[in-house]
């Protein structure tokens, strides 16, 4: 019954957001931990779907955060984050 009341409670915690962006496109980056872990494999496929169910149109990005390292590295360039955000400069 706990789970239950919980599940009820993030539904209506969301309704709002549901509204607002029924009909809308969602990008979202997909990337990381998320690309390489099962179960937030799976995590993010049902919140996918559950988006498309309720009426938005989720875009899914992937993030080529490693890939663009490696090439980086290969250029004989270092990858700068500061605060997890990769800084890019003018070259």
């Amino acid at each position: 019954m706990k789970g239950l009341m919980e599940r009820a409670g993030i539904l209506i915690e969301a309704l709002p957001y549901i509204r607002k962006f029924r009909g809308k496109t969602i990008v979202i980056k997909y990337g990381g931990a998320a690309m390489v872990q099962d179960d937030l494999k799976e995590s993010v496929i049902q919140d996918v779907v559950l988006l498309k169910y309720v009426g938005m149109n989720p875009v899914i990005v992937h993030g080529g955060g490693p890939m663009i390292s490696e090439m980086m590295r290969r250029l004989g360039k270092e990858a700068v984050f500061v605060n997890g955000l990769r800084v890019t400069d003018e070259e």
